[in-house]
Parts: C-alpha cells; sequence; structure tokens
C-alpha cells in the first residue's frame, strides 16, 4: 500500500468523480446483460464471449490504462501529445485501406484484431484533446495570431476529416464542439469564436440543402445513402417524394413508404421503450420492448441502452443515469476552475466537453431529439473501444486533479 500511495496521491482523488463511474459501471454490467442474455445472436457464444463479460474485461483494461495514466504528471503526458495524435492519424489513414480495414455495415471504422474489433477513431478523440490541450497552451498573447489559430483548426479539422471518410458521422461531430470550447477557454479572440461558430452554422445548412434539395444527378459528390435517409427520417422527409418521384406507380409510391418505415423503425421502438417506462420501469430483464424484439438485437446493447435502461427502470432509472453523468461533468469544471495552469484547464474542460456532446448526442437520438448517428453512450453502450478511450479520458481527467497546482 505503501509503494501505491508514493505513486499516486490518494488523498487528492475526486471521489464524486469514481462514485459516479463506479455507478454507470454497475449500469453497464446490467442493463448489457439485461439486453442480450435471450438475443439469438450470442446463443451459441461461450462465456468468454458474452456482451456482459467483455464488457467487464474492457473496464478491467480500462481502469488499469486509465491508472497508468495517473503515473506521471499531465505536464509530462504533453510532450508526448504530438507523437500519440500523428500515431493515432497514421491509424485513420490506415483503417481507409481495403484490405487492412475491416468493413462493417457499409463503413470501415475498424481493425480485426480477432477476439474484438478496434476503432481507431475512439483513439482520436484521446489524442486530439491532449494535442489540442498541448497546443493551446502557449501564452494568451500568441492567440491573437491568425496563423497560430488556423493551425490550431488544422489539428481539428484532419481527424475530423479522416473520420468522416470511414464515413462516421456521429463520432467525426465530437471533435468541432470541443475544439471550440477549448479555444474559447484558452482565450481565442471573441470575433474569431464568433466567426468560427457561423461558419459551423453555415456548414450545416450547405450540407442539409446539398442533401435535400439538389438533385442527384448535380451531386459530384455523393452523402452515403444510410446517412441521407436518416436525416430525412429525422426531418420527417416523404421518401415518395424523394425516392418515388412526381410520375411514380402505386407500387413504386409504395415501396418508398415501406423503406420509409423500416428506416424509422429503430427510432420509433426506441421512442416507445423510453415511453413505456413510466416511473419506476417494468423491472430489470423485464423489459417488452427488448425481451420481444421489437427494439433490434443487433442495437439493444450498443446505440440504443439508453432506451432498454428507461424501459426496465423507467424514469427514476433514466434520471439516475443522467445525474452519474452530471455527477463527472461537474467534477471535470471543478477541475479546470481550480487548476492554475492553463494545460491543466484545457485537459479537463476537453475532457468535459467530450462526454457532454456523446452523452448528449446518444441520449438524444434515443428520444428523436437529434438524428441518429451510431454514436455510443460512454461507458454504458457495449464496445471495447469505446469503454477503454472513455476511461482513458477519465483518467486524464483524475490525473489533472491529482497533480494540478491548484488556486
Amino acid at each position: 500500500m505503501n509503494f501505491f500511495a508514493q505513486l499516486i496521491p490518494w488523498r487528492r482523488l475526486d471521489r464524486s468523480l469514481l462514485l459516479a463511474l463506479g455507478g454507470l459501471m454497475t449500469f453497464g454490467i446490467l442493463f448489457v446483460y439485461s439486453a442480450t442474455y435471450n438475443n439469438d445472436l450470442f446463443a451459441s457464444a461461450s462465456w468468454l464471449r458474452q456482451p456482459h463479460i467483455k464488457q467487464i474485461i474492457f473496464y478491467g483494461a480500462g481502469i488499469g490504462i486509465a491508472f497508468i495514466i495517473c503515473l506521471k504528471e499531465y505536464n509530462l503526458l504533453a510532450r508526448w501529445s504530438y507523437v500519440f495524435y500523428w500515431l493515432s492519424i497514421v491509424s485513420l489513414v490506415l483503417v481507409l485501406i481495403p484490405g487492412i480495414g475491416s468493413v462493417r455495415y457499409g463503413a470501415r471504422r475498424w481493425f480485426d484484431l480477432g477476439f474484438t474489433q478496434f476503432q481507431p477513431s475512439e483513439m482520436v478523440k484521446v489524442a486530439f484533446i491532449l494535442a489540442m490541450a498541448q497546443f493551446l497552451s502557449r501564452p494568451r498573447g500568441e492567440l491573437k495570431d491568425s496563423a497560430v489559430l488556423f493551425k490550431g483548426l488544422g489539428l481539428a479539422a484532419l481527424p475530423f476529416a479522416l473520420i468522416l471518410l470511414e464515413p462516421d458521422l456521429g463520432s467525426s461531430l465530437m471533435i468541432p464542439p470541443t475544439a471550440l470550447a477549448m479555444m474559447y477557454l484558452a482565450g481565442a479572440p471573441k470575433s474569431f469564436i464568433k466567426k468560427l461558430i457561423g461558419g459551423i452554422a453555415l456548414f450545416a445548412v450547405i450540407i442539409l440543402s446539398y442533401v435535400f434539395f439538389v438533385p442527384k444527378d448535380w451531386k459530384p459528390i455523393q452523402l452515403p445513402d444510410y446517412q441521407k435517409r436518416r436525416l430525412m427520417v429525422y426531418f420527417g422527409a416523404d421518401y415518395a417524394k424523394q425516392y418515388a418521384g412526381p410520375g411514380a406507380t402505386r407500387a413504386e409510391i409504395r415501396q418508398a413508404q415501406a423503406m420509409q418505415q423500416q428506416d424509422s423503425y429503430n427510432v420509433v421502438q426506441a421512442m416507445i421503450s423510453v415511453g413505456s417506462g413510466g416511473l419506476t420501469g417494468r423491472g430489470w430483464k423485464q423489459g417488452i420492448q427488448n425481451t420481444y424484439g421489437y427494439l433490434p438485437r443487433g442495437v439493444a446493447h450498443n446505440d440504443f441502452i439508453f432506451s432498454v435502461i428507461a424501459e426496465e427502470s423507467g424514469f427514476v432509472g433514466s434520471t439516475l443515469v443522467i445525474v452519474l453523468y452530471g455527477t463527472i461533468i461537474v467534477a471535470g469544471i471543478r477541475t479546470a476552475r481550480r487548476s492554475r495552469d492553463r494545460l491543466g484547464k484545457l485537459l479537463a474542460m476537453g475532457v468535459v466537453t467530450m462526454l457532454f456532446c456523446h452523452v448528449f448526442v446518444n441520449i438524444g437520438m434515443n428520444i428523436r431529439l437529434v438524428p441518429v448517428t451510431g454514436l455510443p453512450l460512454p461507458l454504458l453502450s457495449s464496445g471495447g473501444s469505446s469503454v477503454v478511450c472513455s476511461l482513458m479520458t477519465l483518467g486524464l481527467l483524475q490525473n489533472v486533479r491529482l497533480h494540478q497546482k491548484t488556486i
């Protein structure tokens, strides 16, 4: 015990963060099991390949890496930030190469390691936060230089573009708000921040206009059809107008309507799951939507784990999950506020912003607040890369708390 006490100043650990983390991991194990225990996809799999067992293993691996991250002061880790960043960029390039990257659901996002799939875009998020914090921790006066600011944007634009090419719209969209929050905290001119926000908003409007209003024959670049249909479902666009056309036959119109109903199915069932939970839920492993497969088997334990939690634990359980995430976010903001050095503040803010965006988007797509993007819910969704990298970012946050020079 004395040996470990010399390695890490345990008294400075943020206990509220650890308690919230423990609560989320408990929810993760319980509800990943509930979402998969009667799933035919895993009926013949060995116990070691059951999603809840793999979740426990990934929790253990992530905690171990987070512990290692806490051994050295974040100032020392930041010296290697650019090396870590460029290695992660190389991994994003490699995963796009046929024969190296593994294709699933029409996207090339994974390295197939045999026993599991590794998604480099998750690791890039950690590397980006570390590199961006190191870059922006320079004196405030330097951030008035346009060349410096555009270099910072380049640090964000490169992983954003590469992740978008996979394509992985959800993960790529986590980069801009994180970069924006870190640049604002670092002291970038307000005029630059306003222009950046305006540019992002204009880009979003142009993309939506391009998708919905530009004729297909005029488009030199085609958005993947499944992503276009996700946007159409979210905005309630009529498939008959987009896919059948004005002179379509009744059969073509019915085919378009059937496709629209199929594409809307996951979101509709997720909303039914959330709404049917009531105050206290139907009980663990008693969710009708999940048990009878109305909530599709392939996504219940991943993208739509919040729907399973909401149906089985109700408003109480859903609120508790949000409170646990809120506790971590408040702990991160407190760490950023108390930190005297710029690097510590920026690291904490980067972690907080990334976590908030993940939680907001995932829960939002479960209740149709945002379009479905395939983004996991940190620490709760089944998945090795997401779980391990989420714990790595929280390890960074705890590192700042442990080793910071406080006010």
